[in-house]
């Protein structure tokens, strides 16, 4: 229940009423007003700039996609010496110029936004059209690249991992191409039988035919279900059979 005008004790008549706490808060906050003025205004750049940040990032996304599609076009384009009506992709007077365009289009992507997905993807393109035109070095660069920038779990990975072991049997590097294949056997279940059959075609062409026979004769009860195991067999049968 409110007080009347004669229930007011001394306390109360001496406490501040609210025209007074209202004008003491305007004059609090006339002599703070640039200072709040500042803050917000601070409040509001670093929001401006946490925004502009974010549109800067999605538009550097956004044009390295455009680039990595443009690597994949011509990855994927066509050799003719001659115009091919109703063919969407990009047409090559031959394999080396296409693989040369791939390369080119993928080294102005890295180079312009290296921190990228798509420019990570580019390597694998890189890659690729190095393997193709016998730069066994280069694309063993490449395909190491990418590996360094990958997670853990990273899907493609294997392709990497395959890629090197092909480009160092290329260049006469049997062991590396051996220690890679047995990486890709470690770490890409789904490849594991391929990566097998691989080690053990090596060692059998380097000499080392009983080590690979191991494998061969292993191989029906480590991968069960696999669609090469009619292919284990042949190499099997090719070094004797099982002794």
């Amino acid at each position: 229940m409110s007080k009347h005008a004669p229930e007011l004790t001394r306390k109360d008549m001496k406490a501040p009423d609210a025209f007074q706490t209202a004008a003491k808060a305007a004059t609090w906050l006339t002599g703070k007003q640039q200072t709040i003025v500042a803050i917000v205004v601070g409040a509001l750049v670093v929001v401006a700039v946490i925004l502009g940040a974010m549109a800067w990032m999605d538009a550097r996304k956004s044009t390295a996609g455009a680039l990595l599609y443009r690597t994949l076009d011509d990855a994927d384009g066509q050799v003719s010496s001659v115009p091919l009506p109703g063919v969407s992709v990009p047409i090559f007077p031959s394999t080396e110029a296409q693989y040369r365009s791939v390369l080119g289009r993928a080294d102005e992507l890295r180079k312009t936004y290296p921190s990228t997905d798509a420019a990570r993807t580019a390597a694998l393109a890189a890659a690729a059209a190095n393997l193709r035109l016998a730069a066994w070095d280069a694309a063993i660069a490449d395909y190491e690249a990418y590996l360094a920038g990958s997670a853990p779990q990273d899907s493609l990975a294997f392709i990497a991992v395959e890629g090197i072991a092909r480009a160092k049997e290329a260049k006469g590097d049997v062991p590396g191409a051996i220690a890679s294949l047995e990486k890709l056997q470690n770490t890409a279940p789904a490849r594991a039988d391929r990566a097998v059959l691989e080690r053990a075609r090596l060692l059998a062409g380097s000499g080392k035919a009983d080590e690979a026979r191991k494998l061969l004769q292993a191989f029906p009860q480590d991968f069960k279900d696999s669609q090469l195991r009619g292919d284990a067999d042949k190499q099997l049968a090719a070094l004797g059979g099982t002794k």
